[in-house]
């Protein structure tokens, strides 16, 4: 009977350890695939990092620093949901005359920048000032159409703090008041 009983815990055990390893697996599995995802959306925007250089720095299309900006801003007012991001998704195709791909594209790209740049609040710093010297003043519009749009998804209705005080950083850097 112990060994019955020792032989049956040993069986138990395995099946634990591979469901384990099987986690394990799927979970190296869906980071190649977010790190394949970043590196497709890199190389459509043509985006290549510089040794030495921040990533925003290295960052020559506007389009992306503007959706990076989206999410940055999203995420002040909390964990984004599917439905804000999908509509933050439209917000860029209507305001910069995108595909639905490359918008998407431009997200995973700018959410993976807003990320090396530390968080939400220093990635909208970083991507808004890198947006300026990227389009200088003609930027502004396009920026502010697709923050607009973000605000208007919040879940009361209103922008956060953290969001109000970001977009008077904003307009602090155009020098709009």
């Amino acid at each position: 009977m112990p060994y019955i009983l020792a032989v049956l815990g040993l069986l138990a055990g395995a099946i634990i350890w591979m469901g384990r390893a099987r986690a394990a697996a799927d979970a190296t599995r869906e980071l190649t695939g977010v790190a394949q995802d970043v590196m497709a959306a890199a190389r459509r925007f043509g985006f290549s990092r510089k040794l030495n250089l921040h990533p925003v720095e290295s960052l020559e299309d506007a389009d992306v620093a503007i959706a990076g900006a989206g999410i940055a801003f999203l995420e002040l007012g909390g964990l984004p949901t599917r439905e804000q991001l999908d509509r933050l998704a439209v917000s860029l195709q209507s305001h910069l005359g995108q595909s639905a791909d490359k918008a998407e594209e431009a997200l995973i790209l700018g959410r993976w920048l807003v990320t090396e740049s530390g968080g939400a609040a220093p990635g909208l710093e970083r991507l808004t000032r890198r947006l300026l010297k990227l389009r200088g003043a003609a930027s502004f519009q396009p920026l502010m159409a697709v923050l607009k749009d973000v605000a208007a998804t919040a879940r009361d209705g209103k922008v956060s703090a953290r969001q109000s005080e970001a977009l008077g950083e904003i307009a602090v850097l155009y020098r709009i008041s």
